[in-house]
């Protein structure tokens, strides 16, 4: 595998897809109350929290605590969002995931 192509296309598509999930739903990337990335690399998820403008309270982070879990990434991320209430009625909840596999997905939800 070929470390700096898959970045290079992660941050590209990871940015994409949240973008087209904004911009379908009429979004703004202001309106983000939360994003949680496929925790697979923290610098990708920092560089895609730069490109976005997110502040840190913005963006969930856990690889730092368990590693690259693949495709348990993000739910156990939300678990623990979830359990540390940092969701409230009403939060855009923004989940992206970039696959080396070269499949990428994003979903928004109000919570």
């Amino acid at each position: 595998m070929n470390g700096n192509f898959v970045f290079k296309n992660a941050v590209v598509r990871f940015e994409q897809v949240i973008m087209e999930a904004l911009n379908y739903n009429k979004l703004k990337k202001e309106d983000i109350s939360l994003l949680i990335p496929h925790q697979a690399n923290l610098r990708i998820s920092q560089f895609i929290q730069k490109r976005l403008g997110l502040s840190n309270d913005k963006v969930f982070n856990n690889i730092m605590k368990y590693g690259n879990t693949t495709a348990a990434s993000i739910p156990i991320a939300l678990k623990e969002v979830i359990l540390d209430d940092k969701l409230k009625n009403g939060d855009i909840l923004c989940l992206a995931a970039f696959g080396s596999g070269f499949t990428w997905a994003s979903a928004l939800i109000k919570w």
